[in-house]
């Protein structure tokens, strides 16, 4: 489970985040491009746009869900 102490400060404000756990494997990035990128700098994934719709929200809990370490999380 993501932990909101441990939210990465590339997230912007919001209902979901992604933590320091992220092994950046893509799979956010990949399969919801319109809420996730990459830092490179950092190489770690942080949620970039907020989902505003019902839809957009679900796609964002299909994100968490499907994450493989848990990194993506919901306040």
């Amino acid at each position: 489970m993501a932990e909101i102490q441990n939210r990465l400060p590339q997230n912007i404000p919001g209902r979901f985040f992604v933590d320091d756990s992220c092994i950046d494997c893509d799979l956010c990035r990949e399969n919801t491009p319109d809420f996730f990128r990459r830092d490179d700098d950092i190489g770690q994934s942080f949620v970039f746009r907020q989902p505003e719709t019902p839809e957009e929200i679900q796609q964002c809990l299909d994100a968490l869900d499907g994450c493989p370490t848990n990194s993506i999380g919901e306040v």
